[in-house]
């Protein structure tokens, strides 16, 4: 299994963070791949992934620090990826990064052999989820749409593409097969495990 870079974006309500969650839970902690941990200045919040705290000022001492390998703005936070957190790569290991759609160019061009997986879903399906959350307005979801339509056309095809407008196990699935696609060995999920001891 060589080493790979898997940047994964995608637009806010597609199910990015509940897929990566699904994925971490199928596979086994033995398997080689690293989940880069993000820092970002919000504290933190029960659920969802797993990311480092800080406040804005501790954020712009790490910045001064060169403590970041990958850092950015989105909606309204700042995101870095500590130094650290890729090292895994020249250990040959794949790591999987929840990255961002606006810093992609930034990120090719510090890792121009990087795996680009996007993560989308239809408008209809993305309204419906985005209204469901309750967190913006419908005049805001629309703003939403409309800015996630403008990046459909500016962002260079991926090298994995999921649709995620079905079930959270499907979707996963989708993602665990293109995964195993770009292995040389198939990545084993715990479900399997049990099926070769039993």
């Amino acid at each position: 299994m060589s080493q790979q870079l898997i940047y994964i974006m995608g637009p806010s309500g597609a199910g990015k963070d509940s897929l990566l969650a699904w994925l971490k839970q199928q596979l086994p902690s033995s398997a080689p791949i690293h989940w880069a941990k993000r820092t970002i200045n919000r504290p933190l919040q029960a659920g969802g992934e797993p990311y480092e705290s800080v406040d804005n000022s501790q954020f712009a001492q790490l910045i001064r620090q060169n403590a970041f390998i990958l850092h950015w703005q989105a909606n309204g936070l700042s995101y870095g990826i500590r130094q650290p957190e890729l090292a895994p790569l020249y250990r040959g290991q794949w790591v999987l990064l929840n990255g961002s759609r606006a810093y992609l160019s930034q990120a090719r061009q510090a890792f121009p052999r990087l795996t680009l997986l996007h993560i989308t879903t239809s408008p209809d399906t993305l309204r419906q989820r985005l209204l469901a959350r309750g967190r913006e307005s419908p005049q805001q979801i629309e703003a939403r749409l409309e800015r996630t339509r403008r990046w459909a056309l500016q962002t260079p095809i991926a090298d994995i593409e999921i649709h995620n407008d079905s079930t959270l196990e499907q979707g996963g699935q989708a993602l665990l097969q293109s995964l195993q696609q770009l292995s040389n060995w198939p990545l084993i999920t715990h479900k399997q495990i049990a099926t070769v001891n039993s």
